[in-house]
């Protein structure tokens, strides 16, 4: 894959609805091992995600970005703020772009969005068989709370989101890149 840059630009729903769809259940597979929960949650088909997925967007846009190399989406992410907080649903790359790095430039974007929102902490879900994704969580400041009351197939993380008065997430847009 070439070396271009990552662009991060606005989900294209009813363009990438199958592509968010894979993403997501991909998402699932690599952390408990296949797709029951996702299928339970969403059905089969991922009609309640892609529902979930559009009211995400239409209430907060550019936390819902796929991740552009170039011509080709390799990643997706989905944040969200509140006044005193932020949520990563998701963190995503493609299989054959894991491992490149990539992954620090979908969290320095996530920072610059916590920032730019001055939000002070931001939490995320993580199953604790997920040893990669542990790993990463640590290098980026994220600490492990502990298993989720009531959800004990996930453990709960909090990042205290350094402060910085000019953050901005560079190469937001709503436009797709290429």
């Amino acid at each position: 894959m070439p070396a271009y840059p990552l662009q991060f630009a606005t989900i294209d729903l009813p363009r990438h609805k199958d592509l968010c769809i894979a993403f997501r259940r991909d998402s699932y597979i690599v952390s408990f091992g296949d797709d029951r929960i996702f299928n339970d949650e969403n059905g089969a088909d991922g009609s309640g995600y892609v529902e979930w997925l559009a009211d995400r967007i239409a209430r907060f846009p550019e936390g819902h970005v796929h991740v552009w190399c170039g011509t080709d989406i390799v990643g997706q992410l989905e944040i969200i703020v509140s006044p005193s907080s932020g949520y990563v649903n998701l963190f995503y790359l493609k299989p054959e772009v894991r491992g490149y790095g990539h992954g620090s430039a979908l969290h320095d974007y996530a920072v610059a969005l916590f920032q730019r929102h001055r939000v002070r902490v931001a939490g995320l879900s993580v199953s604790p068989t997920n040893q990669r994704a542990l790993r990463y969580y640590a290098r980026h400041g994220w600490r492990d709370l502990g298993p989720r009351a009531g959800a004990s197939h996930v453990h709960d993380m909090a990042l205290l989101v350094p402060s910085s008065a000019n953050a901005v997430p560079q190469g937001s847009g709503e436009r797709e890149p290429g």
